[in-house]
């Protein structure tokens, strides 16, 4: 009897630890992304966990709007005469940077430090 419920135990221990594996090896990574302005974090975000949204951002009466869409992030339109935010397309590795309106979009990998070098 008592080797019976040993083997029941060690059954369910095998079994939750197989599924708390499962979990761990499926789960994301954070993809979280910062959008800073003139050197201020206005909204971080994990694009894993966000919907679907369009951000209005204003600097100087000019405005940036930026688009979160299937977890991926750029800027859709800007008021800055090049044009170069967005025409840099969906965020990558590089950031989307708007000089004009001092706006940067940049991804963060998890526990990374930032590093300032004088």
């Amino acid at each position: 009897m008592a080797k019976k419920i040993l083997v029941a135990v060690i059954i369910i221990i095998f079994l939750i630890s197989g599924v708390f594996t499962f979990y761990i090896l499926n789960k994301k990574p954070e993809n979280i992304v910062t959008v800073t302005q003139n050197g201020k974090l206005l909204y971080t975000f994990d694009l894993n966990k966000e919907p679907d949204q369009t951000i209005e951002v204003e600097y100087e009466g000019r405005k940036n709007i930026i688009e979160i869409k299937d977890g991926k992030i750029r800027m859709q339109s800007a008021d800055c005469p090049d044009k170069v935010c967005v025409n840099s397309g969906w965020l990558g590795s590089l950031p989307i940077v708007c000089l004009p309106n001092k706006l940067i979009i940049e991804s963060k990998l998890p526990n990374e430090n930032d590093v300032v070098v004088n």
